[in-house]
């Protein structure tokens, strides 16, 4: 992973919120994010498929449902990046019409 396709990957705010709320849940599914960003669904599946397409996550079926995560195999110097990101922005990911622990209550 070169350093200027991960930073392009991020340039978009609903791709970098995508890749922080993985990096701070382990594991969502669609319907989760389309609710955490209030987007349409097919705008999250194009930032989904943009991502994979950059080999930042990956993704597994159960079911009806499909499953995104980080890469297993994203660099450390990547995770370490997303997870300073997450710690320091807590606020960029609250942005959001939901969050994760509203969809489970």
């Amino acid at each position: 992973m070169q350093p200027l396709n991960f930073y392009k990957c991020l340039s978009d705010h609903n791709r970098l919120k995508i890749l922080l709320l993985l990096c701070r849940d382990e594991e969502l599914f669609v319907c989760e994010l389309v609710d955490m960003l209030g987007e349409s669904q097919p705008k999250v599946s194009r930032h989904l498929a943009q991502l994979k397409c950059c080999d930042l996550i990956q993704h597994r079926r159960e079911g009806q449902w499909v499953y995104y995560r980080l890469h297993q195999l994203l660099p450390d110097w990547c995770k370490e990046s997303l997870e300073l990101a997450l710690l320091n922005n807590q606020d960029f990911l609250s942005q959001g019409k939901t969050t994760f622990d509203d969809l489970r209550a």
